[in-house]
């Protein structure tokens, strides 16, 4: 047989593939994903430069070369120079003429702690769930989940650094005045669970702001129980105390105002969680739910937000919850109408959003 003149081999499955390719499209892809990874890397050395004051340094003493950095912050100028260029690179550093600073924008989220916009405690986050990998990987497996005491090491303290700020910020000034009538409750003396307290971060700003009240915080995790307490002799509070508690079960009543911040979604059966608490609460009592902003649909949360949440839920929410009694799972972006669901199922009968910021909804229940 005489070969054909001018015909193509066949085109493998590669190839098919390869001409269908829209070359803007993966493109803009590669980018992002290279922006992705330069923001990946960047998470140990912007703990770094938080860990050794460099950023407070760079603010205190800027505009300077990156040998006087070394020496005012006792590092050495070597390591500094190529953190330093690697900062600048990133967008988190200024650099100007050989000399570096932070510009007030660069100040607010990397040298000020009680910035409403600082993000130390999202890269300590970040890190803290990269060490998380292998066991949650292998909940994949499993379907069981991963408990929040078994989880990375420093998860506990990276969580309330994340949250901090929106609390320092939100919690007195926005969030309780926005409730019914509570405010004025806690100004003549009240009685208040924080229910799901972590390190305390919300139980103690409360309770040094309304001094005639009386808090305390609840948590199943002794691991932050022990840190809150010492948080609130850090700061001779006398009118808070922490317990370790669940949700489903905590002791106390007659309570004016319960609130869980950011933590509803996390446990095991918060149905079980909102039916106690309703029965804790006295008559004309009021919850306070704080949870992650998020829409009902997927489609809502593709957004930087729900980015972030969604993969934070992947490996820190839902592996706590699932390592817990019924594990509902509802996860860091369930959404106002499911957690509303979940709230009246408590025998809650008026629920509404109060407030809201960048990266929390708060919903009141009564």
């Amino acid at each position: 047989m005489k070969a054909v003149i001018g015909r193509r081999p066949p085109i493998n499955q590669e190839e098919s593939d390869m001409t269908q390719l829209n070359e803007t499209t993966l493109k803009d892809l590669v980018d992002r994903i290279l922006g992705d990874i330069g923001g990946a890397v960047s998470v140990p050395l912007v703990r770094i430069g938080d860990a050794l004051g460099l950023y407070r340094t760079l603010k205190e003493i800027g505009p300077v070369k990156a040998d006087e950095l070394a020496d005012a912050s006792g590092c050495a100028p070597r390591y500094v120079r190529e953190w330093l260029a690697a900062q600048a690179a990133s967008g988190y550093v200024h650099h100007e003429r050989g000399l570096f600073s932070l510009t007030p924008e660069q100040a607010f989220v990397f040298a000020e702690p009680d910035s409403p916009v600082n993000l130390i405690g999202a890269f300590d986050t970040a890190a803290a769930m990269v060490e998380n990998q292998l066991k949650v990987q292998a909940a994949f497996k499993t379907g069981r989940g991963v408990a929040w005491g078994d989880q990375a090491g420093c998860m506990f303290c990276a969580v309330a650094r994340l949250f901090r700020p929106g609390y320092v910020n939100a919690l007195v000034q926005d969030w309780l005045p926005a409730l019914d009538g509570v405010t004025d409750r806690l100004k003549s003396g009240a009685t208040v669970a924080d229910v799901g307290c972590g390190h305390g971060v919300s139980t103690v700003l409360m309770a040094q702001a309304f001094p005639n009240s009386r808090f305390v915080g609840y948590d199943f995790h002794p691991g932050s129980i022990a840190a809150a307490k010492a948080h609130a002799e850090a700061h001779g509070l006398t009118n808070v105390q922490f317990e370790v508690g669940r949700a489903e079960d905590f002791d106390g009543r007659d309570f004016d105002l319960i609130t869980c911040f950011d933590c509803l979604h996390d446990m095991g059966d918060p149905k079980a969680a909102a039916s106690h608490i309703r029965k804790a609460l006295k008559d004309g009592g009021t919850w306070m739910v704080v949870e992650p902003i998020a829409g009902d649909t997927l489609e809502e949360n593709i957004n930087p937000v729900g980015r972030l949440y969604y993969s934070a839920s992947t490996m820190i929410c839902v592996p706590t919850s699932l390592a817990q009694e019924t594990g509902l799972a509802l996860g860091a972006q369930a959404g106002e109408r499911r957690l509303t669901e979940v709230i009246r199922s408590g025998g809650f009968t008026h629920i509404r959003r109060a407030a809201q910021s960048s990266l929390n909804m708060v919903l009141e229940a009564t």
